[in-house]
């Protein structure tokens, strides 16, 4: 039949596309494939890796001067980040921290570290903290990235608080994560914040009547690990807002780069980004005159 190779061959690889993504996405048939569990090693690595971190951000809070990362570039490039925050933009920077000059390797797992920065033109710190410290509405604030919010206990300026992400790249996830958070008042018009998730579990069939959590680790590692530090700086009329973020997900196997490497890579990035324009516009909601 003319034709007929190439049509055999089209649906070869329809037949196995389609096999790659029924073995990647949750499913719920007795079939079901395990999943990439988390494995000790990989945490182990992700917190020696936060710990160096945690090293670093101390080491330039004690410093006490180039608090933001712009402030570390060479003239004319940090004028023209200063200058572009001031149009309003965010300014993203990738980071990766080194132990003794090398790399980190994670095995069986990626770990994701960006950094970025936005200036809130006439707010003023106790604006910026009464935005970030109102857990209970982040899922207002951070929607739709947050469903919902809520503060667990709070002692000081010690918080637990939950939220439960939605996100969506290629396919969507679900998470109810646990973090706890803490805020510094470290002088004047400057202040930090740390928080760390102390629990992170998928949600499978969300907003379903068998709606169920999967045991934390033991999921499609989407997530496994979130740190945060947050500084902010006000001058310049106004505040300027940095949150640095350390991620682990599971590693992107073989042949489903397509459907898992957008998720696990761009999610990051765009989260965080989305965060600091959510928080700029809830702060300019805050200020504005009604």
């Amino acid at each position: 039949m003319p034709g007929g190779g190439k049509t055999a061959r089209a649906i070869a690889v329809l037949t196995a596309t389609l096999t790659a993504y029924l073995t990647c996405v949750p499913r719920t048939t007795a079939a079901e494939p395990p999943p990439p569990k988390l494995k000790s090693e990989t945490r182990q690595v992700f917190e020696r890796y936060v710990k160096l971190t945690d090293v670093r951000n101390q080491a330039e809070l004690e410093r006490g001067t180039n608090l933001l990362w712009v402030d570390e570039l060479p003239d004319p490039q940090r004028s023209e980040a200063y200058a572009a925050l001031k149009r309003g933009e965010v300014k993203m920077r990738k980071l990766e921290t080194r132990e003794n000059g090398g790399t980190i390797s994670c095995p069986s797992g990626l770990i994701h570290h960006w950094v970025g920065l936005v200036f809130l033109p006439g707010a003023n710190l106790r604006d910026v903290l009464a935005i970030l410290e109102n857990y209970d509405r982040h899922s207002v604030y951070y929607a739709p990235d947050v469903e919902r919010s809520k503060i667990e206990s709070r002692d000081g300026d010690h918080f637990l608080v939950f939220l439960r992400f939605r996100r969506h790249k290629v396919v969507t996830v679900v998470l109810n994560t646990e973090h706890r958070v803490q805020y510094f008042r470290d002088a004047p018009g400057l202040a930090h914040s740390r928080s760390s998730a102390v629990r992170i579990a998928e949600v499978e069939n969300p907003g379903k009547s068998d709606e169920r959590e999967k045991s934390p680790g033991d999921d499609d590692g989407f997530l496994w690990g979130m740190e945060t530090w947050w500084r902010m700086e006000e001058r310049d009329g106004g505040v300027y807002v940095q949150s640095e973020a350390a991620s682990l997900t599971r590693d992107i196997p073989t042949g489903l780069g397509w459907l898992i490497g957008p998720f696990v890579t761009d999610i990051p990035k765009e989260t965080l980004t989305f965060t600091l324009e959510a928080t700029r516009k809830a702060v300019q909601g805050l200020t504005s005159p009604h």
